[in-house]
């Protein structure tokens, strides 16, 4: 399963909709994903008798607009923000996918991962994979 699939497989939203659930603009809508507190993962696009149009994880976007709803008058929207990327980074997790099914693991939980050759030599390949990670938050950056 890829993470579209796991994020789809619960009910959508569409973008009409929210806006009008929450009484917010299109404008209001882009500038939270333009300042990371909606992420780009949760705008799915969709073609509809209509056209095209852009739904959203129901319950993840609706959580996270009542969240900057609730708190925008008390935080700056870059605070709340960086908060809540700072949240999304310590919940990040290693998937290992494997012929039985997948299996996740917080990164702020693992010790280490090592390699076995079959013959029970192994290989620690921490370091490794900690380094991809950091590249990878770089370049998301």
């Amino acid at each position: 399963m890829n993470k579209d699939e796991r994020i789809e497989d619960g009910h959508l939203i569409s973008k009409k909709d929210l806006l009008a659930r929450y009484g917010i603009s299109y404008g209001a809508l882009y500038r939270w994903k333009r300042k990371g507190l909606i992420p780009e993962e949760w705008f799915i696009k969709r073609s509809t008798v209509t056209g095209q149009e852009t739904f959203f994880p129901y319950k993840l976007v609706c959580e996270r607009i009542e969240l900057i709803q609730s708190q925008k008058e008390d935080v700056l929207l870059d605070e709340l923000a960086h908060r809540l990327n700072k949240e999304e980074k310590s919940n990040r997790s290693l998937l290992l996918r494997t012929e039985f099914g997948d299996k996740s693991f917080r990164l702020k939980d693992i010790k280490g991962i090592c390699l076995e050759n079959g013959s029970g030599k192994t290989h620690d390949v921490t370091q490794e994979i900690m380094a991809l990670i950091a590249r990878l938050d770089e370049s998301d950056n």
